[in-house]
């Protein structure tokens, strides 16, 4: 559902988007540049997400693979 939304933008925004709509009108363009910007930020927030999850994992995956490293060398030193 379309609603009608008043928003200040910049003369030079507006300048821009005019230069770049192509056929469209400019509220389809501005929709298009903001559902490109909200994507962006979304990509950006989930890479933050990953990267803090594992760098606080990283010491003890680090140490559970040595302990996994060296029980798997023993079990094969004994075949």
């Amino acid at each position: 559902m379309r609603q009608a939304k008043s928003f200040t933008i910049s003369n030079e925004i507006l300048a821009e988007i005019a230069n770049t709509k192509g056929t469209g009108s400019t509220s389809e363009r501005v929709n298009e540049l903001l559902k490109r910007a909200l994507d962006v930020e979304r990509r950006e927030r989930l890479a933050r997400d990953a990267a803090e999850f594992f760098a606080n994992g990283r010491e003890g995956a680090d140490r559970e693979r040595a302990a996994y490293q060296k029980s798997s060398k023993q079990t094969l030193s004994r075949g």
